[in-house]
């Protein structure tokens, strides 16, 4: 434990659950007007732009509002101090505290039966900031065409994807199924480099029409199904696709089926495609770290209210955490591991992880300098089982 938590100890073992961390960077949130970084620039901020504008993403972006209800899911406080569990990756060892700095955290979280057992700020934040999720929004969008398929708006996964949008008919998503592009196994060609600026997901438009198009101009690298390959901009399909089935926006349907019923905390809000369009299916819900917590909780109940409602398929948690044919390590728009456990990542270290066996969610927001490592994604992966494994009874 750090030396400031332990003064706060003495005076309320809650207080030590949710201090903000004294060594971590700090960041004035007074400050982040005056920080924000230019919207096409957006994964290519300087450190203080990732941590004003991921805070603040409804000031760089069209976004669009998903309310918390009436009624609040509790996260009472059961501390543990989790400061010295060794976080060990084949090439790196090092304690909670050592990685919270070296990570450049924001926010970490670990839930144990419900419980908040180990709850740290930094960079500013504090439990009532909102952060930017990046794709821990694909699994939250897997969590709605969950709810979608229980509600009859979609049959099946095996339905082709041009079926739903119609504008795809004649490109090589006539061969792509819903299960193919949740899996990230559609075949057609794409390339996710974000340090390349001519990569596609730097250079494809993220507007709704011209991002369908410049898919639709893209050539068949596999057979559907069989080749893994990480494609943001398909997950923007998924988006579009479920909004077509519904016939409403994403975030009134997060609203309805999860953020209300499941009783959010706060307010969060969804960064759209365009000023008065779709929700981004890839990027990017803003929330607090807490009810990240809580999405993990609903995960980790299979879709189950806390009244006991089935808000998804059956069976849909089960069958989104199973290894695609293409990939042993994901699923439905869910990393997986070899264990039980899975995770929602996101670039620059954001992250909810679901450990069933240990009852355990670890919910994470990060400004790290590089979007994606491998290095960093091992770290986090291991933060992840050490906690989980830390607080097994």
């Amino acid at each position: 434990m750090i030396a400031g938590m332990k003064t706060l100890f003495v005076l309320s073992l809650f207080v030590v659950a949710c201090a903000v961390d004294a060594k971590a960077p700090h960041v004035d949130p007074a400050l982040d007007p005056v920080n924000l970084g230019p919207p096409d620039r957006f994964l290519f901020w300087t450190p203080q732009q990732q941590v004003a504008g991921y805070r603040n993403i409804d000031k760089v972006f069209p976004t669009r509002v998903v309310t918390a209800g009436s009624t609040l899911l509790e996260l009472p406080s059961d501390p543990v101090d989790l400061g010295q569990v060794r976080v060990q990756t084949e090439t790196s060892s090092m304690t909670v505290d050592e990685y919270f700095v070296q990570q450049n955290v924001a926010g970490l979280l670990v839930i144990r039966d419900g419980k908040i057992a180990y709850e740290r700020y930094g960079l500013g934040n504090t439990p009532a900031s909102r952060w930017i999720s990046f794709s821990v929004t694909k699994s939250v969008v897997s969590l709605l065409v969950g709810a979608a398929v229980r509600d009859g708006y979609i049959k099946s996964v095996d339905e082709k994807v041009s079926d739903y949008l119609p504008r795809l008919k004649g490109t090589p998503y006539d061969d792509s199924s819903l299960r193919n592009i949740m899996q990230m196994a559609s075949g057609v060609a794409w390339d996710e480099d974000y340090a390349d600026p001519a990569s596609d997901v730097n250079s494809a438009s993220w507007q709704t029409v011209a991002l369908y198009d410049y898919l639709g101009q893209k050539q068949r690298a596999a057979p559907a199904g069989e080749l893994f390959n990480y494609n943001t901009a398909e997950t923007n399909l998924v988006g579009t696709l479920l909004r077509s089935a519904i016939g409403n926006n994403l975030s009134t349907y997060l609203e309805e089926k999860i953020w209300h019923p499941f009783g959010m905390e706060a307010d969060a809000v969804w960064t759209l495609t365009e000023p008065g369009g779709g929700e981004f299916g890839g990027c990017c819900i803003s929330a607090t770290l807490r009810d990240y917590g809580r999405l993990g909780l609903f995960a980790l109940a299979a879709g189950r209210l806390p009244d006991g409602t089935e808000v998804l398929a059956d069976g849909w948690m089960e069958e989104s955490t199973t290894p695609s044919q293409a990939y042993s390590g994901y699923g439905y728009l869910w990393w997986l591991d070899g264990t039980d456990a899975y995770r929602a990542s996101g670039i620059f270290g954001q992250g909810i992880c679901v450990h069933p066996r240990q009852n355990v969610v670890v919910a994470l927001h990060s400004a790290r300098a590089v979007a994606s490592k491998d290095e960093d994604w091992a770290l986090q992966e291991a933060l992840c089982h050490a906690l989980a494994t830390a607080l097994i009874k």
